[in-house]
């Protein structure tokens, strides 16, 4: 069987994000979202389409789609892509549920999301495909270990060269 590359990115949950529309800014947002497999999207390596909702995740930062980094061999590659498709790979064919905190300055739900058990943050800076953010207890970052982990392992990002996704977000 051979799908078109359309096909493939639907069935991948690579579907670009629509936008959505503005949440109103006095309506409180759920403590909980959920969504079975066939409603769940990536939009990119921190962020999801729950039905109709978007959830940006908490404590991580992942590159943005176009975002080039640098292998090992010196050779450059989009590494927002990869880490959408890493994204993709954990919650493919999975439903996810994200406990919330609260919006963003965009009016996305920020949330800690798992599915069928798995910490997706904990998992995407675990390979290598995002990079541990401070949550503001007492300067940790709840995903540190995770990170560091990476680090001495060369996993993603790690193996090779790149721009934090923030540094990369400022200056283009």
């Amino acid at each position: 069987m051979t799908f078109g590359a359309g096909a493939l990115a639907a069935w991948l949950g690579l579907v670009p994000d629509r936008p959505a529309p503005p949440a109103p800014q006095g309506a409180p947002m759920p403590p909980v979202i959920a969504a079975p497999a066939a409603e769940v999207r990536v939009v990119d390596g921190d962020t999801l389409r729950l039905g109709d909702v978007t959830v940006r995740m908490l404590g991580l930062d992942a590159p943005e789609r176009g975002q080039p980094c640098q292998r090992a061999d010196g050779t450059t590659f989009d590494c927002g892509e990869a880490a959408a498709r890493q994204m993709a790979s954990l919650v493919q064919r999975r439903g996810v549920r994200c406990d919330v905190a609260g919006r963003d300055r965009y009016g996305r739900a920020l949330g800690i999301c798992h599915a069928e058990g798995i910490d997706l943050a904990e998992a995407m800076v675990s390979s290598g495909w995002a990079i541990a953010l401070d949550d503001g207890r007492r300067g940790q970052a709840r995903y540190g270990v995770a990170e560091a982990q990476a680090r001495s392992q060369r996993h993603g990002l790690w193996a090779g060269r790149f721009e934090t996704p923030n540094s990369w977000r400022r200056e283009n």
